[in-house]
């Protein structure tokens, strides 16, 4: 289901948000096991609630995260957030996953080191934050979320085994 690039884990799912939930954490080529990767990392977190808030405009809410490190020239990008959303719509549509009631949030971050930290240099990182209420099949939804965060770390669809460009992005965020 996942391409090779891609080490997708379970992990605890928040308490309290819904009587069920299930969470997933992905990383893009990790140097370590259970270790977020320098180059993109994403949570995927599927609730549940028969009682079908009216928020969610049904009985399950699909909600990701989705991050990655940027070379800090395409940080300064103006569209690099239109881009990151545009991304995960794409990927929901060419997989055919039906949803409803999506929104989220897409932050791009520069920064750069001083002090004891002068050494890091500067940095960039898109973050994209969102939520959709899913119909049909769940899993589509899930192969989405796989493809949203290995674009936004770099590794468009169909590059499975092609070395990761930018080999000057930064960790930092």
């Amino acid at each position: 289901m996942f391409r090779d690039d891609l080490v997708v884990r379970e992990i605890p799912a928040p308490s309290g948000v819904a009587p069920h939930a299930l969470a997933i954490a992905g990383d893009i080529r990790p140097e370590a096991e259970g270790a977020d990767s320098p180059y993109g990392t994403g949570r995927l977190i599927l609730l549940h609630d028969p009682e079908e808030p009216s928020a969610w405009g049904g009985a399950w809410r699909i909600v990701c995260f989705a991050q990655a490190p940027l070379e800090t020239e395409i940080g300064t990008d103006p569209m690099l957030a239109d881009v990151a959303w545009s991304w995960l719509i794409d990927a929901l549509d060419s997989r055919r996953a039906e949803y409803d009631s999506a929104s989220g949030t897409a932050t791009k971050t520069l920064s750069k080191g001083f002090g004891t930290l002068e050494e890091e240099g500067e940095g960039a990182q898109i973050e994209l934050r969102a939520s959709w209420t899913p119909s049909g099949s769940l899993a589509p939804h899930v192969e989405a979320w796989a493809e949203l965060v290995c674009m936004l770390g770099g590794l468009p669809p169909g590059s499975e085994g092609i070395a990761v460009l930018g080999s000057h992005r930064s960790a930092r965020g």
